[in-house]
């Protein structure tokens, strides 16, 4: 018996090093997590914007939602533009901003936006969505 509850106590005591070592090996590492999430939050990269850009003072509203996921690149179709440049972009919710290339799309100027993938992670947006976003041209 004093076996047997010797055994079941060093088990008990080595769960939590298992679960620990098995969340590192499979890429659940909850404490490396957290604080990239925090980190992105303030996203806000140094991207140059080129000088000769067409834009506009101030921000315009649209209505995005996920573009082509197997395009790569950080870029958002948006009918707000007529030449491809980058510029920055604000979800007014979270206050999260990225500066992303905005590329011409068809449509009247009122239409809506697609993402890409990549950033929708970087604005910390769920896939299945419509966001509101501030669009910001320098």
């Amino acid at each position: 018996m004093k076996y047997t509850l010797l055994t079941i106590c060093i088990l008990v005591a080595g769960c939590d090093t298992v679960r620990s070592t098995t969340d590192r090996v499979f890429g659940r590492d909850k404490l490396a997590a957290e604080p990239e999430v925090a980190a992105e939050a303030d996203v806000t990269e140094s991207v140059p914007v080129p000088a000769t850009a067409a834009g506009w003072v101030g921000a315009k509203t649209t209505i995005a939602s996920l573009g082509d996921p197997t395009t790569p690149g950080r870029w958002m179709e948006t009918p707000l533009v007529e030449t491809e440049f980058t510029g920055r972009v604000v979800v007014p919710r979270t206050g999260a901003q990225a500066y992303i290339t905005l590329v011409p799309a068809r449509g009247p100027e009122s239409g809506g936006s697609r993402l890409s993938l990549d950033a929708m992670r970087a604005l910390l947006l769920p896939y299945d969505e419509l966001v509101e976003l501030e669009v910001y041209s320098n």
